[in-house]
């Protein structure tokens, strides 16, 4: 079970009014798409973002069957390359990531901030309580319906085939988020958007879009079995009954090996040249098993209602309203 630190009251409350006000922002800055494309200054390659963002939000709603909140109407330029950098963080000997309790959304297993230097601070904070920790950049996020998220300029950095996957997963999470349990919620979303993007690329896809999403899912899948590996080592080490000083020497080789590992992989995709891989921890392995642990079992459910999405909704709904423990068995049909 994951450990749950509840914050202090101050701390809380500058980290929600940074939170607020960072929205807020997004909110005030952003403009009606119509708007950005009638204006002269917008440059050929926003427009053709922006044009292919409003046609995989329309074919989101319509084909797929995931309901309009009024999201992806507007358009934020950031001038920043993320939207917000978000923290994880797990003890020394553990993959359970530390969680935070906040309104709304429940029990996270991360922090999000607006500026990449408070994100940073807290980053420092934890390393000095002897957690390890990850800071990562986002490019999007939901506000669950709540509000009417606007499309970044943080999400064209990136492939036309992740934009599209992009849209699509947050769309689907004000449709069902389970508050508590990250795990659920992003394995759920991560099943519709890969169903999506096969719809996608079935109904409009080209055979650059296809070779392109084919590529950055082989490399997605090459690495999360690289990572998984190294999570169950650590696992099985941390289960042993061993002097800390052999469990951190333990340790530190499993995760050389995937640095090892990691980089041989980063060279095979992008060159020699390319630069060796970032260094994992318990927190970014944490991380990353939050996206794919259930995904599965959220497929062997889309299969039972035979790739109907809104009834695929429907069952899911379901299934989180059990106990959590009782959540997986919901969805392999038991």
């Amino acid at each position: 079970m994951a450990s749950v630190l509840f914050l202090t009251s101050c701390d809380t409350a500058r980290y929600l009014w940074q939170a607020a006000g960072g929205q807020l922002s997004l909110l005030r800055n952003a403009r009606p798409i119509p708007e950005v494309l009638a204006n002269p200054g917008t440059s050929p390659e926003v427009r053709r973002k922006l044009a292919l963002a409003q046609q995989v939000r329309q074919f989101a709603l319509t084909e797929l069957g995931l309901p309009d909140h009024g999201s992806f109407r507007s358009f934020v330029d950031l001038g920043r390359p993320h939207v917000v950098w978000n923290v994880f963080s797990a003890p020394e000997f553990s993959l359970e990531l530390r969680t935070r309790c906040f309104p709304v959304v429940g029990c996270v297993a991360y922090q999000g901030f607006f500026r990449e230097a408070d994100a940073r601070q807290e980053e420092q904070k934890r390393r000095a309580n002897g957690d390890d920790v990850m800071v990562g950049g986002v490019s999007a996020y939901s506000t669950l319906g709540y509000l009417k998220d606007p499309v970044l300029s943080s999400m064209f950095t990136n492939s036309d085939a992740w934009l599209v996957r992009t849209i699509i997963h947050e769309l689907s999470h004000p449709a069902l988020y389970v508050a508590g349990d990250t795990v659920f919620s992003e394995s759920y979303a991560t099943t519709v958007e890969n169903e999506g993007m096969k719809r996608w690329l079935e109904r409009y896809g080209t055979p650059e879009l296809a070779a392109q999403d084919a590529a950055e899912r082989q490399r997605n899948e090459q690495w999360q079995a690289l990572s998984l590996g190294a999570r169950r080592q650590l696992a099985e080490l941390y289960a042993q009954s061993l002097p800390e000083a052999q469990k951190r020497q333990r340790k530190a080789t499993i995760l050389d090996d995937l640095q090892s590992r990691a980089t041989a992989l980063r060279r095979e995709w992008f060159g020699p040249e390319a630069s060796p891989a970032a260094r994992q921890n318990n927190a970014s392995l944490g991380a990353v098993a939050a996206y794919a642990d259930l995904v599965p079992d959220f497929e062997t459910l889309l299969a039972r209602v035979q790739g109907d999405i809104p009834n695929f909704i429907q069952e899911a709904e379901k299934c989180a309203r059990k106990p959590k423990d009782e959540r997986v068995a919901c969805l392999q049909g038991k």
